[in-house]
């Protein structure tokens, strides 16, 4: 996490994956996007339950946990007295304050959970206006997002930033995985189930006209796929498919022209040639999807 707090009602934000240079605060209060400078301090209480430890003690006295000392392990900025912490911590070792980040306010609408139902209060990662269930930890993407808050990502954990998140798979099998068809939640029709890059084993939920639908750790796990040299699977180029399109097209005006007119040019009842060829555009249409 990298957090900074606001001045005025010291409410906390993580920016780590935020591009913004500046953002409102709850309180209305405009905050720089500009992490704190560390400072060496002493520590004066466990980072994981903010107990007050005596100088030089390896564990606390009241939770147990290991009291880090390694300057290494020491990356977490305090917003508020800006002292060094281990990345876990939930305390500041030195002056004791929580560690309890909110969402950065963002301006959009609140929409229901494809997944569990919740609501979803918009949010933005990234720099990108999104949703995100404070349940399940999924995240709704509107509109065309998609494409930028993957990339952001990837180039984030590609810069070796530590803010960045972690990329936990390099792919997986989408057939061991349970099918599960969601709705929407603006137009609530039911949304495709798109394999990402259709070799990732990413199922993502995509509505083509709202948005995409990302469960807890999809996006991390596309970013592992992408920096771990995954590549789209081979499908037609752009040539080979309006070839195909053309073809397939022209097969359905002779279906119907034979269907209407009959081989000796008598009006036909037989339809089996029509259902033929705009089988074979429904199967294109599919595959180009």
């Amino acid at each position: 996490m990298q957090l900074i707090a606001c001045p005025t009602c010291h409410a906390q934000y993580d920016v780590g994956l935020v591009i913004l240079d500046r953002f409102d605060c709850r309180c209305g209060t405009s905050l720089a996007n500009e992490p704190p400078k560390p400072a060496d301090a002493e520590i004066h209480r466990c980072g994981s339950c903010g107990a007050q430890v005596a100088a030089e003690a390896p564990t606390c006295e009241y939770c147990g946990s290991a009291i880090v000392r390694d300057p290494g392990a020491l990356s977490l900025i305090c917003p508020e007295c800006y002292s060094r912490n281990a990345d876990a911590a939930r305390f500041c070792a030195s002056c004791g304050v929580a560690f309890r980040p909110e969402p950065i306010p963002a301006e959009g609408h609140e929409w229901p959970c494809p997944d569990c139902g919740a609501l979803m209060p918009p949010t933005q990662v990234a720099g990108v206006a999104l949703n995100e269930c404070r349940s399940c930890r999924g995240l709704w993407v509107p509109g065309d997002h998609f494409d930028r808050l993957v990339t952001r990502a990837a180039d984030l954990r590609a810069s070796g930033d530590p803010a960045a998140p972690a990329p936990r798979v390099s792919g997986a099998n989408p057939s061991r995985q349970r099918v599960r068809y969601r709705k929407c939640p603006e137009c609530e029709a039911f949304m495709h189930r798109r394999n990402y890059r259709k070799s990732s084993g990413v199922i993502v939920d995509e509505c083509r006209e709202h948005g995409t639908w990302l469960d807890a750790d999809e996006l991390e796990q596309i970013a592992g796929f992408i920096l771990g040299g995954g590549e789209t699977s081979p499908t037609f180029t752009i040539e080979e498919r309006r070839c195909a399109e053309a073809t397939a097209a022209a097969a359905v005006a002779r279906a119907r022209v034979t269907r209407e007119m009959g081989p000796g040019g008598f009006a036909s009842s037989h339809s089996s040639g029509l259902d033929l060829a705009e089988g074979l555009v429904g199967v294109l249409s599919k595959i180009f999807s």
